[in-house]
């Protein structure tokens, strides 16, 4: 870790203690899982942190870990575009809790990964001022992206064009 990153982690820590569960570094990157209680909070500092601001959300996705206790995770990408450094934010989830607070707030181009997260993960942001689907039918009761969605699809779960 570089001593720009370092400066940020022990930031990090100092205000948002516990919340912070884990600091690690991957390629060059720091990743900080953080818990959803504090994420907004978290991107909030980082969007306007004085010495290194993050002023770019460049991503929002799930993952879907299915043998984890935590079978979820929200993953967001920041950029600061003064210190050419990028800064990785985990949020883990419990299966029968799938929900993290809304960034858009904080990060209005946030809008549309979150969409994506819930069309492709079922997974909500409370606090989302438009929170649909973004590519399946309203009214498609299945995540897409999720491990237990049968790779061939749901038979009949959609209606699919005619060939020829």
């Amino acid at each position: 870790m570089n001593d720009l990153q370092q400066s940020l982690v022990d930031s990090l820590r100092e205000r948002f203690g516990d919340s912070v569960e884990e600091v690690r570094e991957f390629r060059d990157d720091v990743i900080v899982v953080v818990t959803r209680q504090a994420v907004v909070d978290v991107a909030t500092w980082l969007r306007d942190n004085e010495h290194c601001p993050f002023p770019l959300c460049e991503d929002v996705f799930g993952i879907d870990a299915w043998t984890r206790k935590q079978r979820f995770e929200v993953n967001y990408h920041f950029f600061s575009l003064q210190c050419k450094q990028r800064i990785h934010l985990k949020v883990r989830l419990e299966e029968s809790d799938p929900a993290v607070p809304s960034i858009t707030g904080v990060y209005p181009g946030a809008n549309w990964y979150e969409r994506e997260t819930f069309d492709m993960y079922g997974i909500t942001f409370p606090g989302h001022p438009d929170l649909r689907r973004a590519y399946m039918p309203e009214d498609f009761e299945y995540y897409p992206l999720r491990k237990d969605f049968p790779l061939m699809g749901i038979p009949g779960s959609l209606p699919l064009p005619k060939r020829g």
